[in-house]
């Protein structure tokens, strides 16, 4: 008797899990290197100039990259470089985080919003990721790329 009722409110999730992907660029022709991604233009000014205020201890970054492991390498790979399974199967062109020249033009602000709030192709982690394990996959992304965050500049400088 319960049955037909419990199927309701599964019908209403069907949609959610069979949406049709967003599509993607059309394929570069042979021969014809693409661009590095330019640094995102919609990150809001606060967030383009916020340095990042943890610091890294063993434990954080042994849980940055266990975090990295269960979100990110499926569409980043596990090694960063942009080769998960996610964006081989949808053909996704994703930064390599192995090359230093990926996230040198990005600060650690704009690294966060990136992470927390998505951009792109790229989903947010938003409020279900802690404040300072966002911070701390940072610190972990920059010792993949092995760079620094840019100088820091006030804000209308």
């Amino acid at each position: 008797m319960l049955k037909p009722f419990l199927m309701i409110p599964a019908l209403f999730l069907v949609p959610v899990f069979f949406q049709q992907a967003p599509s993607t660029p059309p394929a570069q022709p042979a021969g014809q290197q693409t661009a590095a991604p330019a640094a995102p233009a919609a990150i809001p000014d606060e967030w383009v100039h916020k340095a990042n205020p943890v610091k890294p201890t063993a434990e954080s970054q042994a849980r940055a990259k266990q975090i990295y492991g269960w979100d990110c390498a499926m569409c980043h790979g596990d090694t960063g470089n942009g080769k998960g399974d996610v964006a081989v199967d949808q053909k996704l062109t994703i930064r390599d985080f192995r090359d230093p020249g990926s996230l040198s033009k990005l600060t650690d602000g704009e690294m966060f919003y990136i992470i927390h709030d998505g951009q792109g192709q790229m989903p947010a982690e938003g409020p279900r990721a802690k404040t300072d394990e966002v911070w701390n996959l940072v610190i972990y992304l920059r010792k993949m790329s092995n760079t620094q965050a840019p100088a820091a500049t006030a804000p209308g400088q």
